[in-house]
């Protein structure tokens, strides 16, 4: 039985890299570049007015004030995307607003509330320095700056940034297709009706749910009866129409366990599947013609676990994310965590406002409401014991009511 860390090794080395695509920046978001991406202008790419007011030369109402104004003439007004043909000359002004291009000879911008206009004459009711209320080109970007990097999940500011510097499309990782195939002849899907002994199957919309978190395309095929015939022509479609396949069910040693079977019989190569953690100790992790199985318990909870704990990270180093741990943070324990056993225990938690951590509920791997409830992770060594008030390392994840 390997450790999380010997695990996590073997699948993360297994990850082929990047695959680049070509989208357009309007459908990148989400997405992971491969390349980097620099700025072919400045920003701003001209000196341009911060405010509507008035452009001028800042040596003329150095003594202005509210009891001695400073009068200058209007020689005239430009407004955004437009650019004034003169210049500003001496106890002149021009009347311009937010994103105007700044006038030949003028070095500073008076806002409009500091001053008084009265026909061609305009009275400056305040002193402005050099520059100031004027964004000064290139301050923000370099021409010719680096503003994106490989490895980088595109946001709405990088989108923005982007699009601001004339980028039409970027280069990005192809989405991993990912096919979710749930075992078991017990299951049903929701909205159909239950005959005794039968349970809704609820691992795909969840695994659905998490796979889109990280940017791989979700592909759920039909539910698998527990029959070795059954699974391996539902894993043989799997791996036929996609790049990973993720099971959920059949991994453990049970007479109804067809998994390892089924995939060795397709000519998969087992790489391990037993790893030191709980919840989610049966996981099969191997690969068949450059494609990979993640093969999860049945229990959710166990599914949740073993998913963000090695196939989130996985799928992102696939894509050539940066970063591909679950985001942490400290938090303070609200009651003790005790973990009684000999592996490794990822104790599910609510973090409130304030940073500390409550227990989401029973711990046990069926527990849906304390799962549901959840939305971080403690990780809890063996046959030890976190008292109340200790600061501990929080995983966050998704969820929570």
């Amino acid at each position: 039985m390997l450790t999380y860390e010997e695990a996590l090794a073997h699948v993360l080395a297994a990850m082929p890299p990047a695959k680049p695509v070509e989208v357009p920046v309007a459908e990148a978001a989400g997405r992971f570049l491969t390349e980097s991406v620099s700025s072919p202008l400045a920003l701003p790419p001209f000196d341009n007015s911060a405010m509507d007011g008035y452009a001028v030369r800042a040596a003329d109402v150095a003594s202005a004030g509210t009891d001695k104004p400073v009068a200058l003439r209007l020689v005239g007004q430009v407004g955004a995307g437009q650019v004034f043909k003169g210049s500003v000359g001496v106890q002149t002004c021009v009347r311009l607003f937010t994103g105007t291009p700044l006038p030949a000879g003028a070095d500073a911008v008076v806002m409009q509330e500091d001053t008084h206009a009265d026909g061609d004459t305009v009275q400056v009711l305040d002193r402005a320095r050099p520059w100031e209320n004027v964004r000064l080109r290139g301050e923000d970007v370099k021409s010719g700056a680096v503003i994106a990097t490989p490895g980088v999940r595109l946001g709405a500011g990088h989108l923005n940034l982007l699009a601001a510097v004339g980028t039409a499309s970027v280069r990005v990782a192809k989405r991993p297709r990912v096919a979710l195939v749930s075992t078991g002849s017990e299951l049903r899907p929701p909205g159909k009706p239950l005959v005794p002994g039968q349970i809704y199957e609820s691992n795909r919309p969840m695994l659905a749910s998490l796979l889109a978190e990280c940017g791989a395309e979700a592909l759920p095929l039909p539910l698998v009866p527990d029959t070795l015939n059954r699974t391996r022509s539902a894993l043989q479609r799997a791996f036929t129409e996609c790049d990973a396949v993720v099971t959920t069910g059949g991994a453990s040693v049970g007479q109804l366990d067809f998994v390892k079977a089924a995939f060795a019989e397709l000519g998969g190569s087992q790489e391990f599947w037993k790893v030191a953690l709980k919840p989610g100790k049966p996981f099969i992790f191997g690969s068949l013609a450059g494609k990979f199985l993640f093969g999860l318990p049945g229990n959710p909870v166990s599914a949740y676990v073993t998913f963000l704990l090695l196939v989130r990270p996985a799928l992102l180093r696939w894509q050539g994310a940066n970063e591909i741990s679950l985001p942490s943070h400290p938090g303070t324990l609200a009651e003790p965590l005790v973990n009684r056993g000999d592996r490794r225990h990822f104790v599910r938690v609510r973090v409130d406002a304030e940073g500390v951590a409550h227990s989401a509920g029973t711990q046990a791997s069926h527990m849906l409401h304390s799962l549901a409830a959840a939305n971080g992770l403690v990780d809890v060594p063996p046959e030890t014991t976190l008292a109340a008030g200790a600061v501990v390392r929080v995983l966050r994840c998704s969820g929570g009511l």
